[in-house]
């Protein structure tokens, strides 16, 4: 009687942490989204623009969207220059990082100021590839360098933790326009980054590494 009491609270308790663990995990997302560095007056080193769907070197409206806010940040002073980041699909005359980077220079952003990675097929890869280039840039390579991640809302807590990982200081500025801001963004994409933050800092952290792709195959839903 004893030994089945014990096993029935070890068995509740860890029903209990794997209910907990998503739900944490999912305000968590919703919490970073919507609570971003978009609001203050705080300043960067770099805005990245984290790379989307571009056509023939026009910018899809998610990438429009993430570009917007990131030009917005340049006029007004917030950063001193805008990194743009991405690779392009199979049969693309152009990646991500160039048709971002031409929407700036036409926007009036100085083409000094503007950095094309043209790198990054997901949001690791991306990471990795403008954390290398940012090092590469840096005159004080053991001071951290202050940036702000332009994503969208959901996206902003995976985003900004890989970041971190990379020792950059990251802070998220959520777009506020387009079809994945506040108040338009899909509860099947705040579910899908829940799903691809947790195989992250479970797995990636670990060196298994699961792309955008494959979190996309497991949740149905779409990559951003």
């Amino acid at each position: 009687m004893i030994l089945f009491k014990v096993a029935f609270k070890i068995v509740t308790f860890l029903l209990a942490i794997i209910v907990a663990i998503p739900v944490v995990t999912t305000a968590r997302v919703w919490w970073s989204g919507s609570h971003s560095g978009g609001q203050s007056e705080q300043s960067a080193k770099y805005a990245v623009v984290l790379g989307a769907a571009q056509l023939n070197g026009r910018p899809g409206e998610v990438l429009a969207a993430r570009l917007s806010k990131a030009r917005e940040l340049y006029k007004k002073g917030r950063v001193e220059k805008v990194i743009t980041v991405g690779f392009g699909q199979p049969g693309d005359r152009t990646t991500e990082a160039k048709a971002g980077a031409a929407w700036l220079r036409a926007q009036g952003v100085a083409r000094k100021d503007v950095i094309i990675v043209n790198s990054g097929m997901d949001t690791y890869t991306s990471t990795l590839a403008y954390a290398k280039r940012i090092a590469q840039e840096s005159q004080s390579p053991e001071q951290q360098v202050e940036i702000f991640v332009v994503t969208d809302p959901w996206h902003c807590l995976r985003a900004t933790t890989m970041a971190r990982d990379l020792a950059l200081r990251a802070e998220c500025v959520a777009v506020d326009k387009g079809p994945n801001k506040l108040g338009n963004a899909s509860v099947r994409y705040l579910l899908r980054e829940v799903g691809a933050y947790l195989a992250y800092i479970t797995l990636g952290r670990r060196g298994i590494h699961l792309s955008d792709h494959h979190v996309q195959g497991l949740s149905g839903g779409t990559v951003a």
